[in-house]
């Protein structure tokens, strides 16, 4: 093989690492939701604690995946290097992280609640920052691709979680953190070597943004806000209830993971026609297919009817995230990745936070809301694809003038 070859595949080599790295991270998060509960007892504080612990995390996560994103940018300009600050961060995570249980057993909630949030805030290293090191080796073609690669990490982490919410029921909390912990540590260190190995392809900054790009790029944040409560509510909070209806509670380990299944077959297509056509047109066509998806669950009569709907549903969400990760990367294309891609997790973080939140209140739970959680995804959804259907037209009508 060629060197030109070699250097050619090398950031798509990345992406399938950086795509690992996501995996077990997500999965160091499903553990850690699994025990929390647990682990609060053991260090004497109430298991009710638990989801306010959770909505704190999110809090977390809003400011310092901004912070981290922002260190990220900084450190490319005066460094020329990402990988040292996302290893040197998740040093510290990964150390929080094995340690938790070992102070949930000292019966100290002091200190599980300080490295709890320790291994927060590090943690955040993880989210941002590796995609604007992706994105500094990677031709832009090529961009809609790496998000599709790198988000299949987080897809296949989402899809195990209920399988390892029964496979670790009655397993010590300290081997699989332990366990995770380590391997989190061992993966991510090797992206000193995929940044050396990504050595010399460092892209141009693009030139300044013109006028009128940073009203959009808020619009862009206000749709990404709106594409995230609708998945915070249709997944998480109505898709179990709406199983259910059809099946028994032990079918859903098998029955949930279907979503995600659905987010892994279309985005790959998805990342071809984003390519071709552009981030923002498959942001706005995926996100009227996930309107049209989370109607159709709501209305299923039949399970086949329901699971067909939560392919279209994940499908759509796949197209959704990939366009949208690739799209704030050709926003913050000049200098700024960091910036607009931490905003872009904070704004996921924030429609986490509310779910949370709208558990905490047991709004999930009042039966007189079950017809308004119901139709909630697809009103968001629609809204979020209108708004992207303006934001394409101009964005297409701005090229035109351009050229």
């Amino acid at each position: 093989m060629s060197d030109a070859a070699s250097a050619a595949r090398a950031p798509y080599a990345a992406a399938i690492y950086l795509a690992v790295v996501q995996f077990l991270f997500v999965t160091c998060w499903t553990l850690y939701v699994i025990y929390l509960p647990g682990l609060l007892e053991s260090a004497g504080l109430p298991r009710g604690y638990a989801p306010w612990i959770l909505l704190l995390d999110q809090l977390t996560f809003m400011v310092m995946d901004v912070v981290t994103g922002m260190a990220a940018d900084r450190a490319g300009r005066t460094l020329g290097r990402i990988g040292p600050l996302i290893v040197g961060l998740t040093v510290a995570s990964c150390a929080a992280f094995l340690l938790i249980p070992h102070a949930a057993g000292t019966a100290s909630p002091a200190l599980l609640l300080a490295l709890i949030l320790v291994w927060t805030v590090t943690s955040s290293a993880l989210r941002a920052p590796p995609w604007v090191l992706l994105d500094r080796h990677a031709a832009a073609p090529s961009v809609p691709w790496m998000s599709a690669l790198m988000l299949t990490g987080l897809a296949v982490g989402g899809a195990v979680g209920p399988y390892l919410g029964v496979a670790m029921k009655n397993v010590d909390p300290r081997l699989p953190f332990a366990v995770s912990s380590l391997v989190l540590l061992a993966a991510t260190a090797g992206l000193i070597w995929v940044e050396r190995a990504l050595a010399g392809r460092v892209r141009p900054a693009a030139p300044n943004v013109q006028p009128g790009v940073q009203a959009r790029a808020w619009l862009f944040a206000l749709g990404c806000l709106l594409l995230a409560l609708g998945f915070q509510v249709h997944f998480p909070l109505n898709s179990a209830r709406q199983y259910l209806q059809f099946s028994k509670p032990d079918e859903l380990q098998y029955l949930m993971p279907l979503f995600w299944v659905g987010f892994n077959l279309v985005m790959f297509p998805g990342a071809a026609l984003a390519r071709r056509y552009g981030t923002l047109p498959v942001v706005a066509v995926a996100a009227l297919a996930g309107s049209a998806g989370s109607i159709a669950a709501a209305t299923a009569g039949s399970l086949d009817v329901l699971i067909a709907a939560q392919l279209v549903a994940g499908g759509a969400w796949g197209c959704v995230m990939m366009a949208a990760f690739s799209a704030a990367l050709e926003i913050g294309r000049t200098g700024r990745e960091g910036l607009v891609l931490g905003l872009l997790f904070a704004t996921l973080a924030g429609a986490t936070l509310a779910r949370i939140a709208a558990v905490i209140a047991e709004l999930n739970r009042r039966p007189a809301l079950a017809p308004a959680l119901d139709y909630a995804p697809f009103v968001l959804w629609l809204a979020a694809g209108l708004l992207f259907c303006f934001l394409a037209y101009a964005h297409i009508q701005g090229a035109r003038r351009k050229a």
